[in-house]
């Protein structure tokens, strides 16, 4: 019994010892060309949208920017106002049945990204987003 204990306590401090940690292959770099970054748009966008009868419908959706290259994060947080006036004006004009579809909240979504990116080449002279993805997405 003391002899299995020993075994235990020598296999296990082999495996979990400080060395073979540092033994292990570091990942792999990223490709040359992949150096993506991220821009939430802060605060989420809350808006009204258009519904049937005298109802009032709002969506409060969270963004974020897929960006080309993290070094252009600066360009794109300047032209946040710009971004979230076009993305608000885009959410308010849905009709309500495109917001309440998986399908039309996908149709939304690359308007909003074409929108966007349509924008920025306005202003920067390129296209600057890879994607714009809906982190949260709730309507009533």
């Amino acid at each position: 019994m003391a002899m299995r204990l020993a075994l235990l306590l020598v296999l296990s401090s082999l495996i979990f010892s400080p060395v073979s940690l540092a033994e292990e292959e570091p990942t792999a770099p990223a490709a040359a060309g992949d150096s993506f970054g991220y821009y939430g748009l802060e605060p989420e966008i809350v808006t009204n949208y258009v519904t049937k009868g005298n109802r009032l419908g709002y969506i409060r959706v969270n963004i974020e920017l897929m960006i080309k290259e993290a070094d252009t994060m600066a360009i794109v947080e300047h032209h946040a106002p710009l971004i979230r006036s076009a993305i608000i004006e885009i959410l308010g004009e849905q009709p309500e049945d495109k917001i309440k579809s998986l399908t039309g909240r996908e149709e939304i979504r690359r308007l909003c990204f074409t929108t966007v990116n349509g924008l920025l080449e306005q202003e920067v002279g390129q296209p600057l987003l890879v994607n714009l993805l809906f982190t949260k997405f709730l309507y009533q």
